[in-house]
């Protein structure tokens, strides 16, 4: 699970609150996490192997956002694996891990592996939020024809900077002027929490007006590619505002018990003595919804490609296969045309309109297809309505 009680844990004079959830069934915990990682991460990996009987994803071109959903998934698979290795050794190795609790032991490893696991787990789902949030920006911008696939280097750069940036300020605000000497009161602990859950709070806040944007933007669009919203064009776009609502939906779930579990966490920090009687129902909510985030925060990488692309099936076909290019499955008339040019004439003006009067629909049917790739039945669809299917 990515929480930031782990670089916290790490330093030996932790606090009450932090000591209280980790010292809660450490085994069960650990086997818990590394179930739901081990079981996520296999799901996951399948789901984005390719499949036999099932032909490639066919987009009119590479989009940006397919290459941020690749890019979630990778994130969300690479934080699992920390997950795994961090559990196992702890569950394998506990007077290794129980060096960390000595305040002027001489062994830095048990340290170092307590700072550098909680980092890689936090860099990476701290980096699947930024690309979440790109995503969202990126679905705007495509359907008002504002992005393309040379802004996924500028995502790279927000994403992967802002990440790094935030987690090491976060953990050299916390470890300062040392890791023996951390957490000595909150203003240790608090900037590095609001590094740690700024990201998530802006998807949660953000994506969600970015995406309802993008539905209007998206029903315009379907209106105004032939003056008319039929049947197909609506329910096209309400599968792809069914697929922002699943993905916001599994985000909600694998870490509103994140933010739950931190503001009990917190209010135990305020009181005096958080072993008082009065507050024994806040202690046992806080520690439910800590084994909940140990199976739900390593659970979104597969529920995260449920939302996608849906359920892709067991068979997995690892031939390798030639990839089909568009201009390949060209009519042999077509071929013809293009293999002897006709001079200049009224003809090749003809066709010249009529190539400038599809533009525009070519262009809503890439922005509509960047939106609903995965769904085959919304492809199937915009391909029987787009005019180049029709022989325009």
């Amino acid at each position: 699970m990515a929480s930031p009680r782990l670089e916290t844990y790490c330093c030996p004079n932790r606090d009450a609150a932090t000591q209280l959830v980790m010292n809660f069934q450490p085994e069960v915990f650990c086997g818990v996490c590394i179930g739901s990682a081990s079981i996520s991460l296999t799901l996951t990996i399948l789901q984005l192997l390719p499949k036999k009987g099932q032909s490639p994803r066919k987009m009119p071109k590479a989009s940006s956002s397919s290459t941020i959903l690749l890019l979630i998934s990778i994130c969300d698979i690479l934080g699992g694996l920390g997950i795994i290795f961090r559990s196992s050794v702890w569950l394998g190795f506990p007077g290794f891990i129980a060096n960390i609790s000595v305040v002027n032991g001489t062994d830095v490893w048990p340290s170092t592996f307590c700072v550098g696991s909680a980092m890689w787990i936090q860099l990476l789902y701290s980096a699947g939020f930024w690309w979440l949030f790109c995503y969202a920006v990126d679905s705007y911008l495509v359907v008002r024809r504002s992005a393309g696939l040379s802004t996924i280097v500028l995502y790279h750069m927000m994403t992967w900077g802002l990440a790094v940036l935030l987690c090491v300020e976060g953990i050299a605000l916390l470890y300062y002027p040392s890791i023996s000497s951390c957490e000595n009161g909150l203003e240790h602990a608090i900037p590095h929490y609001v590094t740690t859950y700024a990201p998530l709070l802006l998807v949660l806040v953000v994506n969600p007006i970015l995406f309802r944007r993008t539905v209007s933007a998206v029903a315009s669009l379907l209106k105004g590619r032939q003056g008319i919203y039929t049947e197909n064009e609506r329910r096209l776009g309400t599968e792809i505002q069914m697929r922002f609502f699943k993905i916001m939906l599994v985000f909600v779930i694998c870490w509103s018990s994140n933010i739950i579990n931190e503001t009990l966490l917190f209010y135990l920090e305020m009181q005096p003595d958080i072993n008082e009687i009065p507050l024994k129902n806040i202690r046992s909510a806080a520690l439910i919804t800590w084994i909940i985030m140990g199976v739900l925060n390593p659970m979104q990488g597969f529920l995260f490609t449920l939302a996608f692309y849906g359920w892709t099936g067991w068979k997995v076909d690892l031939k390798w296969r030639k990839r089909e290019i568009p201009w390949e499955s060209m009519s042999s008339s077509t071929a013809g045309e293009n293999a002897y040019p006709s001079p200049v004439n009224y003809q090749s003006n003809i066709h010249d309109s009529k190539k400038i009067s599809t533009t525009d629909s070519q262009q809503t049917d890439e922005a509509i297809s960047m939106l609903s790739e995965g769904n085959t039945s919304s492809d199937e669809r915009l391909t029987r309505s787009s005019p180049i299917y029709q022989g325009w």
